[in-house]
């Protein structure tokens, strides 16, 4: 298998690639392990608790927390782990996460797939209804809620804020 996280990280000037990790629907979270170039099982999540939407990072990006940059998927479909989707950037969720006494940035970026005719109007994550951004606020609460860790939500940002983040943080060449 490929080793996705090494794939470029923009698609265009206009796209980023996705790589999805774990599936609208799902009740745990899958991550994809560089090193044995498979998906394995990093946690289940509470009971009744689900993905709302794709999961999954920025290819050859690296965030605070050494992993590469979270992102989340919001279309109306539902794909599979390894999919890589061509996506644009609307909005980033800036987190501050503190765990054993040490802080760092974990923010989410929320990308729209380029083929998915539902979501061709958002631009901006900052346009979903006010009780679409509690729900999301809510699940990233809710899947941390058994972890020693804490969560701060900084603020929801718009596309351009996603961008810079993503381009500050890439680390390939073709980044």
């Amino acid at each position: 298998m490929t080793n996705l996280s090494k794939l470029p990280t923009w698609a265009d000037e206009n796209n980023i690639y996705a790589v999805i990790e774990t599936p609208r629907g799902s009740t745990c979270k899958l991550e994809f392990d560089p090193e044995l170039k498979v998906f394995t099982l990093a946690k289940p999540l509470m009971v009744g608790l689900t993905y709302p939407y794709d999961w999954g990072f920025i290819p050859s990006t690296q965030a605070e927390d050494g992993d590469p940059l979270d992102v989340l998927i919001i279309h109306a479909s539902q794909t599979y782990p390894g999919v890589v989707l061509r996506c644009r950037p609307i909005g980033i969720l800036e987190i501050l996460q503190k765990r054993k006494g040490k802080e760092e940035r974990n923010d989410r970026i929320f990308v729209a797939p380029e083929r998915s005719p539902l979501e061709s109007n958002l631009e901006d994550i900052r346009d979903l209804p006010s009780r679409a951004v509690e729900e999301l606020e809510q699940f990233f609460r809710a899947t941390n809620a058994l972890e020693d860790k804490e969560l701060k939500f900084l603020g929801w940002r718009g596309p351009g804020a996603a961008i810079k983040a993503i381009r500050r943080l890439s680390i390939a060449m073709g980044g």
